[in-house]
């Protein structure tokens, strides 16, 4: 039996028969044909491509029912493609010209295009994956080399890749596939997003599972943990069968508490808010108790496009959210691109660490008029609803004046242009950096509320990679440094009046709810699924007893003890959610 470590990014378990899903790379040699051959060659790529737009649209149509519409765009970009009268015309050329093949042509022409998108704006680069999985497509169409369809399948198993493609991701068979290992990837690859949207337990960035197992084997998904097993025995299987069974009742049991306040016992009332991605997912926050959204990130609308979206395109998107939930608080964040949202091993110029660098704010400060085409939208949409307007890892305080006079250049450009926009909107940071924690108070003086994002405060504080599994183990929000800047950021929020949340994965979290109440958080926000839990523990104690976590916690000066020591207390009061096979 071997067990991988990965990062989870849908919790649940799945058991089932692996189906091992290869790059299918394929070897296309240059191979000359007779001039009179040419036709039938152009034939069989017209009929080659017919069957890829009829199996696109096919994906896009159940796409759209099982997920959203807004999960089904990616599938735009290649109907677009492969309907564009210019590569058509390439295709022939290349086939007639070079008296090749038509494998040959479309592998030619199109990594040619690859090298295209390669020479755009970094946020483009994304579609250089999804012009590979075209060529895939028209290859396999061509060629007859057919794998295991995803979107077909006749009975359950669990999917292991090394990566996937957005349409392999999004074409799945959902009441067949039950849960997904992936070797690379992260939190927001394409992959992880379509996952989290169809509820299916999936682990990625477990650098080589895909070579350990072969079609067929047991494979349990731990979703929870980040934790895939191999060649599981009969024990473990049945341990984690009874462990899944007992997730289902204990999720359906916290169905109670989705019309009850998030109210301590002694009567201080917490806001808890959802994260989404899509505005389709606004809905799944409902269903769970949320009561507004505390982060709204909009930079799907760019990785799953073809094309920069318009701002028509933003502002229904904005709106849609927003009158969903009106009289509700929608936080809107803007464009958070950069660093692992778009693939540097493809990019122009790849950067060094670009965790550190032209990434969020300071990539939209560089691109300007796409930065004022979100803006106009977002001031626009908000005429329909609560909506607050959040830039992302500010470090400095002449960052944040920039992006609000961008802002005010928009709104004074609207109101000339005599279109409706809402004037007081208001206007917050998100605090992911040691700067911006350290600095709170003079933030305070400027802003009208913070954000604690938690995954890039921990990253920056602590120098680790959160994607990376080798020091993954050294990611941890109970180191006391951490503590201590989020305590700071609460208390600097405190003394200037004006509200603080915190929406990273932290704050969906069980072990750590004691301790954010103890700190002074009022306001949670969290993946949807994690809202109940969050709710069940709020309910389950004072905010005398959380004061008291949060004091020892003070005291305590290694993450191995804080994390003991919560781990103990949140057990005490709430064993159901430490279920483990």
């Amino acid at each position: 039996m071997k067990i991988k470590k990965g990062i989870g990014v849908c919790p649940g378990v799945a058991i089932a028969p692996a189906v091992v899903i290869d790059t299918e790379d394929f070897d296309i040699p240059q191979r000359h044909i007779p001039t009179d051959h040419a036709q039938a060659e152009i034939a069989r790529l017209k009929n080659a491509v017919h069957v890829s737009k009829a199996e696109l649209l096919d994906l896009q149509k159940r796409t759209v029912e099982r997920i959203g519409k807004e999960a089904a765009s990616i599938f735009d970009f290649h109907l677009g493609l492969l309907s564009d009268k210019i590569l058509q015309s390439k295709f022939t050329d290349t086939i007639t010209g070079g008296h090749v093949t038509a494998e040959y042509a479309v592998a030619t022409v199109l990594r040619g295009y690859a090298k295209e998108f390669l020479a755009m704006p970094q946020y483009l680069a994304e579609r250089v994956k999804d012009v590979y999985d075209i060529e895939k497509r028209l290859l396999r169409n061509l060629t007859g080399q057919r794998k295991q369809s995803l979107g077909h399948l006749r009975q359950d198993v669990v999917v292991l890749a090394h990566d996937m493609t957005p349409s392999q991701t999004a074409g799945m068979d959902r009441k067949h596939i039950l849960g997904m290992a992936i070797d690379a990837g992260g939190p927001t690859s394409h992959t992880a997003i379509v996952a989290r949207a169809m509820g299916i337990p999936t682990v990625v960035s477990l650098s080589d599972v895909s070579s350990e197992a072969a079609g067929g084997d047991i494979v349990i998904i731990d979703g929870n943990r980040g934790l895939v097993i191999l060649q599981p025995d009969a024990k473990t299987i049945n341990e984690y069968a009874r462990l899944g069974q007992e997730q289902v009742e204990f999720a359906h049991s916290l169905d109670v508490l989705r019309e009850l306040p998030a109210e301590t016992k002694d009567g201080h009332v917490i806001s808890l808010l959802g994260n989404i991605e899509f505005p389709d997912e606004a809905e799944k926050v409902i269903e769970k108790g949320g009561q507004g959204i505390g982060l709204y990130r909009t930079e799907f609308l760019y990785l799953g496009s073809d094309r920069e979206p318009t701002e028509e395109d933003q502002y229904k998107a904005y709106r849609q959210v927003l009158e969903r939930f009106k009289g509700r608080t929608v936080v809107i964040r803007t464009l958070d691109l950069g660093a692992d949202k778009y693939t540097q091993s493809r990019a122009r110029s790849p950067e060094r660490n670009p965790m550190l660098g032209c990434r969020s704010i300071r990539l939209c400060l560089q691109n300007i008029p796409m930065f004022k085409t979100q803006l106009r939208a977002l001031l626009r949409a908000a005429v329909h609803g609560d909506a607050w307007i959040m830039f992302p890892l500010i470090s400095s305080i002449p960052e944040f004046r920039q992006a609000k006079a961008v802002l005010k250049d928009v709104a004074e450009d609207l109101e000339e242009e005599n279109i409706a926009y809402r004037a007081d909107m208001p206007v917050g940071m998100m605090v992911e950096t040691p700067s911006a924690a350290l600095m709170a108070d003079t933030f305070a003086k400027e802003v009208d509320f913070f954000s604690i994002g938690t995954n890039d405060l921990i990253q920056y504080t602590l120098a680790v990679d959160r994607g990376n599994e080798k020091v993954s183990s050294l990611f941890t929000p109970t180191n006391p440094a951490v503590i201590r800047l989020i305590a700071e950021v609460i208390k600097a929020a405190h003394r200037h009046r004006i509200d603080v949340s915190l929406c990273g994965e932290m704050g969906a979290n069980p072990e750590y709810t004691l301790l954010l109440l103890g700190l002074g958080l009022e306001k949670f926000s969290c993946s949807p699924p994690s809202i109940p839990e969050i709710k069940k523990i709020i309910r389950s104690v004072t905010l005398s007893q959380a004061r008291k976590v949060a004091q020892r916690v003070m005291d305590l000066d290694s993450e191995t003890e804080i994390t003991n020591y919560l781990r103990s207390q949140t057990r005490r009061i709430f064993p159901e959610a430490y279920m483990e096979p």
